[in-house]
């Protein structure tokens, strides 16, 4: 059975409030049991359950913060979706290995989202605009 547009709308603006609110608990549980978790460029490469995506989410939210997202765009298919969104905020920590001192940083977003039967995401795909971070976050003050 295919989910309708608001069910799918329903469970990632689920997924986004817990990461705005850094709850790592409730972004896990917004994700099947076998997740494919694929953050593009992220060191680890892809991983695989709800236990392998936790190390991405904790070191993101010690590395940003005070994140908002704003949708921009939505595309539907059959049991997907993909999202393009903007994510604004602070960081704090060191962002995809960059020095952010605190400052403002915002970048776009990119998820394309596969859903499991029962809703929650079975998989989850994501594309950073990296050059636009590395611009924002340059790595010496001359």
């Amino acid at each position: 059975m295919a989910l309708a547009r608001d069910d799918m709308d329903r469970k990632i603006d689920e997924h986004f409030a817990f990461e705005a609110a850094d709850d790592v608990e409730g972004v896990l549980a917004t994700l099947t049991s076998d997740v494919e978790h694929d953050i593009v460029g992220w060191p680890s490469g892809p991983t695989s359950g709800r236990e392998g995506a936790r190390g991405f989410y904790e070191t993101l939210f010690s590395d940003l913060a005070d994140g908002k997202v704003e949708c921009r765009k939505r595309l539907y298919g059959d049991q997907f979706l993909i999202d393009e969104s903007l994510w604004r905020g602070r960081a704090p920590g060191r962002p995809f290995g960059l020095e952010g001192r605190n400052r403002p940083l915002e970048f776009r977003l990119l998820h394309v989202i596969e859903f499991a039967e029962n809703g929650d995401i079975g998989r989850e795909n994501v594309w950073i605009d990296l050059a636009s971070i590395i611009q924002q976050l340059p790595q010496s003050d001359t």
